[in-house]
């Protein structure tokens, strides 16, 4: 009976370990974020009201000092007006810039990365660009490449891609598969399964 019962878990061991291997099969998936840069400008202007509060009084303090008197109401205003400025920049910033990233996995060892980057023509009026080098800036996203196709292996929950220059990006997928973790240049983001 002793026997038996260590077979039995034994074969229950080895099932275990067989379907956490099959789990690593990616094929058919599709990852996908509609904005990667919502969490980045959220965290960025998460604390905007208050920077921009300190860095008035500062402003104030310090133009006082090498004046060596009270701001007059004109002087106050315009600090006030170049506060007012620089939370109307963000906020076009944050509503304005947009990447959406999509990850699928064709098969075994094919991948496919969806990248659209946009950037409204308020957003760049609002960080101070001219025309012309909005234009050229737009002109640019145009015509940058939107998708890439590579391959992959899967190492525990680590999916590594390469790309079709040898380069090489890791991924990391949650423990229960649904999500997949990233970086694209120096932004964290996070892909959700669609599919």
């Amino acid at each position: 009976m002793r026997k038996m019962q260590l077979g039995l878990l034994a074969a229950l061991f080895f099932f275990n370990a067989m379907t956490a291997g099959a789990q690593t099969n990616l094929a058919g998936r599709t990852y996908h974020n509609a904005n990667i840069m919502d969490d980045v400008m959220k965290d960025a202007t998460k604390d905007l009201d208050k920077k921009i509060a300190e860095a008035k009084a500062k402003k104030i303090a310090e133009t006082e000092k090498k004046k060596g008197r009270k701001l007059t109401k004109a002087e106050l205003d315009e600090i006030d007006k170049t506060a007012k400025q620089v939370a109307e920049q963000a906020e076009a910033m944050k509503k304005g810039l947009k990447t959406a990233v999509t990850v699928e996995f064709k098969d075994a060892q094919k991948i496919v990365l969806k990248a659209d980057m946009s950037i409204s023509d308020d957003a760049l009026k609002a960080a101070g660009y001219g025309w012309l080098k909005r234009k050229a800036l737009k002109a640019a996203l145009a015509v940058a490449p939107s998708s890439e196709k590579g391959t992959y292996v899967v190492k525990g929950k680590q999916v590594i891609m390469t790309d079709g220059d040898g380069e090489k990006d890791t991924l990391k997928l949650s423990e229960d598969g649904k999500y997949l973790y990233g970086k694209l240049d120096k932004t964290d983001f996070k892909l959700t399964r669609t599919k």
